[in-house]
């Protein structure tokens, strides 16, 4: 995870910061079909993101339970904001570990910014700031992550099976989740019955 270390890029790297990866309908790897991937760092070494549109099965509150961020009886009261937060399939990768993209007006020590407005925390900090209605204004919850070596992702993309674009964080931490892959291609212009044509980005 070193990746996620702030690096000094130029605008002009090539590198994919944040941006959405968005799999092609020809995409190999069943585990990420139809799946748009919000990418928190990308560099010579490799590249990592977070799966946006994939639905755990576990509840937010059951997750705090679980990690004894709160008890049964106080999981009960959680504020809205907290009891009504989706947990996110964030990737195949250490699906024991839970990471928190959200906005920049909560930061704490161990918070990583992607961009102007969007950090990664991956500290059970933030849990507890959520549950007791003290956390970021948007958050999004993920267990596990994606990951690519040196190179992997350019050749997957020169394969034709991502389609890129520059993410937006209205877009990244909207509740819309069944809905965000075909409305994030439909905003692009791009009609998913031609996308097999289409490599590259948008």
């Amino acid at each position: 995870m070193d990746m996620l270390r702030p690096k000094k890029r130029s605008a002009t790297s090539g590198f994919l910061d944040d941006q959405f990866l968005i799999a092609m309908p020809g995409m190999q790897d069943d585990r990420f079909a139809r799946s748009v991937v919000y990418m928190c760092a990308h560099s010579e070494e490799g590249a990592m993101g977070i799966i946006i549109n994939q639905a755990q099965p576990m509840r937010f509150p059951d997750l705090l339970v679980q990690l004894g961020v709160v008890d049964e009886q106080q999981a009960i009261r959680l504020p809205p904001g907290a009891r009504d937060l989706p947990v996110r399939n964030g990737g195949p990768v250490d699906r024991s570990r839970g990471f928190v993209l959200h906005s920049d007006d909560y930061v704490v020590e161990s918070s990583l910014p992607v961009s102007e407005d969007v950090c990664l925390t991956a500290t059970i900090d933030i849990l507890r700031a959520i549950s007791a209605g003290k956390g970021p204004r948007h958050a999004l919850m993920a267990l596990g992550y994606s990951c690519w070596g040196a190179g992997q992702l350019e050749r997957e993309i020169a394969d034709n099976g991502w389609l890129t674009c520059p993410a937006s964080a209205d877009f990244l931490f909207d509740g819309d989740m069944d809905r965000k892959y075909d409305r994030l291609l439909a905003s692009l212009g791009i009609d998913v019955m031609h996308l097999s044509h289409v490599a590259g980005h948008a």
